[in-house]
C-alpha cells in the first residue's frame, strides 16, 4: 500500500517499442530529471546496465531489475505470457501486483502488456473488462469517447461500467466537476436503436451519473456530452475515422497554401488552425482503465520524450488515486441499481 506524500515508484518495459532499450532509457533519465519518480528499467540486466552507462545518472533514481528477454508484436499474446513469465513485461506488471512499484509503463505489444496487467493485477471489483478512450478530437478536448476498441461486442451493464469509467477520467484528468454522459445512437429518443442501446439507456438513467440521453454523430464535437458511451466496435471506427480525417484536412490545407506567395504571412493562423484540428492525445491517454492498477500504454514508435511524458503521467494519475475514485464511484452506483 502506497503511503501519502511517498515518491511515485514506475516500473518501466525498458524492452518495449521500436527504439528499445535506448530511447526507452533515455526517455526513463529525462523523467526522473524533471520528476519526483523513483524508475525500474525493467530487461535483461547487461543489457539495461549496458545502456544506462551512456548517460550520467548517479544522482537519479533508476534501477535496473532483471528479465528474461521480452515478447515481441509478432507474438501470440496469450500464450507468450503464460510461457514466459519473466518476460519483461511481466516481471515490470508483477512489481505493480507486489507493491513494489505503483505503475507500470510499456511502449511493447499490447496485446502482451493487456494479457499481463489482466493475469496479474485483474480486474476492479464490478468491471468485466478493461476499457480504452479519452478525448479523440481536438477540436473538443472535454468531450471523452468510451470505448474506442477493447471491447468489440459488449453487453448493456459494460456500457454502463465504460460510462464510470469515462466519468472518473474527466473528474480527474480534465477537472469537470458534474460531466455529462451521453449514449452515442441513431436517435435521441429513448425507444431508439438496438437492443445494446435501449437496454444501456434505462442502465445509465436510473445509474446516478449526468445522464443526458442518447447523442447522435452530428452532435459529437458540439461538447454538450463530456462522455460519451459507445462498443468497442463503433467506437474504434469513428476513432481512426477522426484520425484520418485530421490528417486528410492537415495535408489538403498544407497543399493548399503552398500554392500561395503569402505563405510566411498565413503560417501563423495555418499552424494554429492546424493545431486546432490535430492531435488530442490527452493526460489519460495509453491508460488502462478497470484493471485493478495503473497501467499506461506507450505507443510502440515513441522516441525519448514521449516516453518522459508518459511517466510523469504515470506519476500523476497514482497521485490523483484514479483506481481508488473509480471503485468508490462504482460502489456507489451499483449499490443505487441493486446489482
Amino acid at each position: 500500500m502506497r503511503k501519502a506524500n511517498q515518491t511515485v515508484r514506475v516500473a518501466l518495459d525498458a524492452m518495449g517499442g521500436d527504439y528499445a532499450p535506448e530511447e526507452i532509457i533515455r526517455g526513463a533519465v529525462l523523467a526522473a530529471e524533471k520528476n519526483d519518480v523513483e524508475i525500474s528499467l525493467v530487461g535483461p540486466t547487461d543489457t539495461v546496465a549496458d545502456e544506462l552507462a551512456k548517460h550520467n545518472t548517479s544522482h537519479l533514481p533508476l534501477h535496473c531489475v532483471g528479465a528474461d528477454g521480452f515478447i515481441s508484436e509478432g507474438e501470440p499474446s496469450a500464450l507468450a505470457v503464460r510461457r514466459r513469465p519473466n518476460a519483461s513485461i511481466a516481471v515490470a506488471v508483477k512489481m505493480v501486483k507486489a507493491g513494489e512499484a505503483d505503475a507500470v509503463v510499456g511502449a511493447g505489444s499490447t496485446g502482451a502488456m493487456v494479457t499481463s496487467v489482466l493475469r496479474y493485477l485483474g480486474m476492479v471489483e464490478g468491471i468485466e473488462r478493461p476499457v480504452v478512450g479519452g478525448p479523440i478530437f481536438g477540436v473538443a478536448p472535454n468531450t471523452i469517447l468510451m470505448d474506442c476498441g477493447a471491447n468489440v461486442d459488449a453487453k448493456p451493464y459494460h456500457l454502463l461500467t465504460f460510462a464510470v469509467v469515462g466519468s472518473i477520467y474527466a473528474k480527474k484528468l480534465l477537472n469537470i466537476a458534474n460531466p455529462t454522459v451521453a449514449l452515442l445512437n441513431v436517435g435521441s429518443e429513448e425507444n431508439k436503436g438496438n437492443e445494446l442501446t435501449r437496454e444501456t439507456y434505462s442502465l445509465l438513467h436510473k445509474s446516478g451519473l449526468n445522464f443526458i440521453g442518447n447523442i447522435e454523430g452530428n452532435e459529437i464535437l458540439s461538447g454538450r456530452a463530456n462522455v460519451i458511451v459507445c462498443d468497442g466496435f463503433v467506437g474504434n471506427i469513428l476513432f481512426k475515422f477522426g484520425e484520418s480525417g485530421v490528417e486528410l484536412v492537415r495535408n489538403w490545407l498544407k497543399s493548399k497554401v503552398k500554392l500561395y506567395p503569402l505563405v510566411g504571412f498565413l503560417s501563423r493562423p495555418f499552424k494554429d488552425l492546424t493545431s486546432f484540428l490535430g492531435e488530442s492525445r490527452g493526460i489519460g491517454d495509453g491508460l488502462i482503465w478497470g484493471v485493478n492498477g495503473i497501467a499506461l500504454k506507450i505507443h510502440g514508435a515513441s522516441r525519448a520524450p514521449d516516453v518522459a511524458k508518459k511517466i510523469a503521467q504515470a506519476k500523476l494519475v497514482v497521485d490523483m488515486d484514479v483506481v481508488g475514485s473509480l471503485k468508490s464511484e462504482l460502489a456507489t452506483i451499483r449499490g443505487q441499481l441493486k446489482l
